[in-house]
C-alpha cells in the first residue's frame, strides 16, 4: 500500500528537536535561503537548484510532446476580464510603495525573471515585495489585486493554499519561513487597460503567473500544493480548510470509470517509484511531476490512453478535472479554455501511476496540445511519511506549445507606434 486516504498526517509529525528544524526556527527567510545556497543542504535539493539555473539560462521555447512547437493554437479573444479594474488595483498598490520598493517590484514585460518562480519554502528568487514584510495596507492592496484578477472560487483556492502554508509553519514552529503571507509579488510591465502586463505571485505551495492584455487573461504556469491538505486545529480561525480534494476525488473516479483494458493502458507504472522508470522519471523534489518549476522547455511525450477512446461519462470526468485546474480563471475565460480543451480530446492523453483503489496514493496527467495538468501525491518533506500519502499533494497546470506566460499570444498583440517625427 503506497498511501491511505484514512491515515492522518498527525501520525507523521516530525521531531522538532532535529537540527533541520532548530535551524529552520532560528532563521528568517533571507538567512535561510542564503545558508542553503552557501552550505548546499540538503544536497539533493541544492543540486536540483543548480540544475534549475542551467535550465533558466536557456531561451524560452515552451513545453512540447515532441520537441516541435505547434503554431497557431492560441488567439486573441474577448474573455470579458475587467482589466481596467485590475490595472487600477495594481496602481493603488504601487501608490503605497516607496521608491525602492517600486524599483524592485516592476520588471520589463519580457524579463526572463518571470520564469524564476519555484515551489520550495526556500526564497530562491527574491523578486518584488514579500507580503509578510510589508505594512498591512500594502499587503491588503496586493491581495486585492489578486482577488480582482482571479475568479471568486479561484481566489478562495489561493487563500486556502496560503492558509495551509501558515498552518504548516505553526506545526513545525517556523512561522518566519512558512506563513500565510510568505509570498512574493512581482509585476511585469506597467499596469494598463490596453497594453500587455502581468504579475507573478509565488511562494511555498502556491505559484501563479498571470498575463493580462485588454480583456484577456493567461494564468499559466501555476502550481498549487499542500502538506498537509487539511487544517484540523479546532482553535484555528480557518479550521476545516481543505484544498485539492476535488482534483483527488475526480482523478480516482476517472480511473475507476474506465474499462479494464483502458485502465491497463492508462496505468504506465504500477508503483509510484517503479524500478521500470528510466533515469530522470522520478526525482526527490518533483517526484513524478514532469512540468514543474524551470521545466519551461521540457519534451513530454504523450502516454496512456486517448480521451477520445473513453465513454462520454469518462470524458465528462476529464472535463471536470480540467475545470478544477482552471479554477483560477474568471468564469468566462475558464469556459472558453474548457471549450478549447474539449476540442482537442482526439489528441488528449490520460496517464496514471500507482494503484487506483480508494485508499491508494497516485499520480495522473492529462495532456494535449493546449493544456497539461499533473496531480501527484508526495512523500513527506516536513512530515515524516517515507511513502507518498494522500495528505501531501502537488498539482501543476501548464500551457504547452509556448502558451505559458502568454508567450504564444505576445506576437499577436498590438505594439507601440513605430513611426516618429519630432514635433519641435
Amino acid at each position: 500500500m503506497t498511501g491511505n486516504a484514512h491515515v492522518t498526517f498527525r501520525q507523521f509529525l516530525p521531531d522538532l528537536g532535529q537540527p533541520r528544524f532548530t535551524t529552520l526556527q532560528q532563521k528568517n527567510a533571507h538567512e535561510y535561503a542564503e545558508s542553503f545556497k552557501r552550505d548546499g543542504e540538503p544536497p539533493w535539493l541544492h543540486a536540483l537548484w543548480l540544475h534549475w539555473r542551467e535550465l533558466f539560462a536557456e531561451p524560452f521555447r515552451g513545453i512540447t510532446n515532441d520537441g516541435v512547437v505547434k503554431p497557431g493554437l492560441f488567439d486573441l479573444r474577448d474573455e470579458g476580464v475587467p482589466v481596467t479594474s485590475i490595472a487600477a488595483a495594481a496602481e493603488e498598490l504601487l501608490s503605497l510603495l516607496d521608491w525602492y520598493e517600486r524599483e524592485r517590484i516592476i520588471y520589463h514585460i519580457d524579463s526572463p525573471e518571470w520564469r524564476s518562480w519555484s515551489n520550495p519554502e526556500f526564497l530562491l528568487s527574491n523578486k518584488g515585495i514579500r507580503l509578510d514584510e510589508v505594512p498591512n495596507p500594502t499587503r491588503d492592496a496586493a491581495l486585492n489585486l489578486l482577488r480582482l484578477t482571479l475568479s471568486p472560487e479561484g481566489y478562495e483556492k489561493a487563500l486556502g493554499a496560503m492558509r495551509m502554508n501558515g498552518f504548516l509553519g505553526r506545526l513545525v514552529n517556523a512561522p518566519r519561513i512558512c506563513n500565510e503571507f510568505s509570498y512574493n509579488l512581482a509585476l511585469f510591465g506597467a499596469p494598463s487597460a490596453t497594453k500587455p502586463w502581468g504579475f507573478s505571485f509565488y511562494g511555498h505551495h502556491l505559484c501563479l503567473n498571470i498575463l493580462l492584455y485588454r480583456n484577456q487573461i493567461v494564468v499559466s504556469p501555476c502550481f498549487t500544493g499542500a502538506e498537509p491538505n487539511l487544517l484540523d486545529d479546532e482553535n484555528d480561525p480557518y479550521h476545516g480548510t481543505q484544498i485539492l480534494r476535488e482534483e483527488d476525488r475526480l482523478g480516482v473516479a476517472l480511473m475507476q470509470s474506465l474499462p479494464s483494458q483502458l485502465q491497463s493502458r492508462a496505468q504506465i507504472f504500477k508503483l509510484l517509484h517503479d524500478p521500470a522508470m528510466l533515469r530522470g522519471r522520478w526525482n526527490h523534489d518533483d517526484q513524478r511531476h514532469l512540468c514543474g518549476a524551470y521545466r519551461d522547455n521540457r519534451v513530454v511525450p504523450y502516454e496512456g490512453v486517448r480521451v477520445s477512446d473513453m465513454e462520454s461519462t469518462s470524458q465528462e470526468l476529464v472535463t471536470a478535472i480540467l475545470e478544477q485546474f482552471l479554477l483560477y480563471l474568471p468564469r468566462r475565460a475558464r469556459e472558453m479554455r474548457l471549450t478549447q480543451a474539449r476540442g482537442w480530446y482526439h489528441e488528449t492523453w490520460f496517464s496514471w501511476i500507482g494503484g487506483f483503489d480508494n485508499d491508494d496514493a497516485f499520480y495522473y496527467r492529462i495532456q494535449s496540445p493546449v493544456i497539461i495538468v499533473e496531480f501527484d501525491h508526495h512523500s513527506g518533506v516536513f512530515l515524516t511519511n517515507k511513502e507518498p500519502a494522500r495528505f501531501h499533494i502537488h498539482t501543476i497546470l501548464r500551457t504547452p506549445n509556448a502558451g505559458d506566460y502568454g508567450m504564444a499570444l505576445r506576437p499577436l498583440m498590438q505594439g507601440a507606434e513605430q513611426n516618429f517625427v519630432w514635433g519641435g
